[in-house]
């Protein structure tokens, strides 16, 4: 098994690690986004509520 192994290129791992990065980053702002478009803050007396809150409020 050792002599089938194949590591990247100092190249190839800089761009793997790059892809990451950003990936990361971004799929972190989307949750962000999701959380605060749809009002997911955890603070009960927060100023916005979202569309969660705007729902529930008119029920």
């Amino acid at each position: 098994m050792v002599h089938n192994v194949t590591w990247p290129t100092w190249k190839e791992l800089q761009n793997n690690t790059i892809l990451v990065v950003v990936s990361s980053v971004l799929i972190s702002l989307v949750i962000f986004l999701m959380d605060y478009i749809f009002g997911i803050t955890g603070e009960a007396d927060s100023l916005w509520k979202g569309l969660i809150g705007f729902i529930y409020g008119t029920f």
